[in-house]
């Protein structure tokens, strides 16, 4: 009896610590699927089964160690699809899910079996591609974008979803952010030269663009501290030298590289929008001058007016005109002592908004200009419709003048034409005696060139103002 119980005590023992270890496994496997369901709804995009963000920058670090150890470095495919918002806001939200959930697949289906497709969230797509050379990764990246050509089927209507791509091949020192933004900014050169296209990275492109956003910034500031200045330059009437007007050109003293030229700055405001604060700041300055000169005796003898340059912002702004009105009536001069000089290509689209903006001014009285005539298109029938007073010749056809025996009967049909239009003519570029000679022999009216004078900061040509009365001295 006694040797007995104790092997009942064993086996019954046993069995449940086997039963306990049995129950612990099955909770430990639990728990290890558990984890594995967190870890992969932690890299997973809930809406279209890709990765996410997450799976992207696991699959970009095992690429980068792979790339340490001698393989190839990775590269990234970012996309953007085309007009998704407004498709999203005119279909709905259901349907815009059904068009990236489409899009995932078909991304899918064009890449190669070791790459890994992640959506970014909204309309963003990334595609990293392991050990891959730019030829390659561009093979595989046309196959996307063809494979995103064909419309989606939404059932009441279909619709086309293109996209615009950046490729970037990761350098060692890359971190998965600086990998995106590079990428990114890959998309918006897509994105600026059409649709449905691919763009690889290029750092010149991004230096430029970068140098854009400090030339931006530092211009802003220039508008705000005075760094800005005007320099005048004089346009004279032919026939007698009698000083007819100035045109005021703008620089931009900077603090470190002095004085820069304004086709160094005036491209990037035009580009960036920051134009109209820079048009507002020399129209200000430049009227507050004229006064200045009208109200000084020394310089109120010499009854002219001031020329500014306009650009195609000015035209499109609807506050344009008002602020020309403000500015004059606040110096209290008369409208026809400002003459805006406008290129041809600011007024050639000739739409809606510039005409009423040219009207307006028109009726307000102030002198309306062709700048450049001759460099660009040229139409007579446009010059005949378009409100304009005056219109400066290019250089470019009075620099001949002496090389060409027939260049001087060419201009005097120029000065015909612009004649016969009721219109004026000022003839830029004169640099000789022998050309302003030549020009008003023809009938031509006014000039500007450094016979008369060069562009000047305000100081020296007020001294000129006050010791001269005839161009040149």
């Amino acid at each position: 009896m006694t040797s007995t119980k104790p092997r009942r005590l064993v086996s019954t023992d046993g069995a449940r610590i086997e039963k306990l270890e049995r129950h612990v496994q099955a909770l430990m496997q639990e728990l290890h699927q558990a984890r594995y369901e967190q870890r992969r709804e932690a890299l997973t995009d809930a809406l279209t089964g890709l990765g996410n963000r997450v799976a992207l920058a696991d699959a970009f670090i095992a690429a980068q160690d792979a790339a340490a150890k001698g393989s190839a470095p990775p590269a990234l495919l970012l996309l953007n699809l085309d007009s998704f918002k407004a498709l999203k806001n005119s279909a709905g939200h259901a349907a815009g899910d059904q068009v990236l959930v489409t899009v995932a697949m078909r991304i899918q289906s064009a890449v190669r079996e070791n790459d890994v497709v992640t959506r970014l969230g909204g309309d963003e797509f990334a595609v990293l591609l392991p050990a891959t050379p730019q030829t390659r990764a561009t093979a595989v990246g046309n196959r996307i974008l063809a494979a995103l050509e064909p419309n989606i089927d939404l059932g009441n209507n279909s619709v086309r979803c293109g996209a615009s791509m950046g490729l970037r091949i990761a350098e060692p020192h890359h971190t998965i952010e600086d990998f995106l933004q590079e990428a990114d900014f890959a998309v918006d050169e897509s994105k600026s030269e059409g649709r449905n296209k691919l763009k690889v990275f290029d750092p010149a492109t991004l230096h430029a663009r970068q140098l854009q956003r400090q030339i931006v910034g530092e211009l802003r500031e220039a508008i705000r501290s005075d760094q800005l200045v005007l320099f005048y330059q004089p346009i004279v009437e032919l026939a007698n030298g009698r000083l007819e007007g100035c045109e005021a050109l703008v620089r931009w003293n900077h603090p470190v590289h002095g004085i820069i030229m304004p086709d160094q700055f005036i491209p990037v405001a035009e580009a960036t929008g920051l134009i109209a604060e820079l048009g507002r700041w020399v129209l200000r300055t430049a009227v507050g001058q004229l006064r200045h000169w009208r109200n000084n005796p020394a310089t109120a003898h010499h009854d002219f007016s001031m020329r500014i340059n306009v650009s195609a912002a000015d035209l499109q702004s609807l506050e344009f005109v008002d602020d020309v009105s403000e500015a004059l009536a606040e110096e209290s001069l008369p409208p026809e002592s400002l003459v805006l000089e406008l290129t041809e290509s600011a007024i050639i689209q000739n739409n809606e908004l510039d005409r009423y903006t040219l009207a307006s001014l028109h009726r307000l009285g102030v002198g309306l200009e062709i700048d450049d005539f001759g460099a660009g298109y040229s139409s007579m029938g446009y010059l005949r419709k378009l409100p304009v007073d005056r219109v400066k010749v290019d250089r470019q056809f009075v620099k001949d003048l002496g090389k060409d025996p027939s260049q001087l009967k060419f201009l005097a049909a120029i000065q015909e034409v612009i004649r016969s239009c009721g219109l004026e003519g000022v003839w830029e570029g004169i640099e000789t005696a022998e050309e302003a000679e030549a020009l008003r022999s023809i009938g031509c009216a006014s000039g500007q060139g450094y016979y008369f004078g060069r562009p000047l900061p305000e100081a020296d040509f007020t001294a000129q103002l006050a010791r001269q009365t005839v161009w040149p001295a």
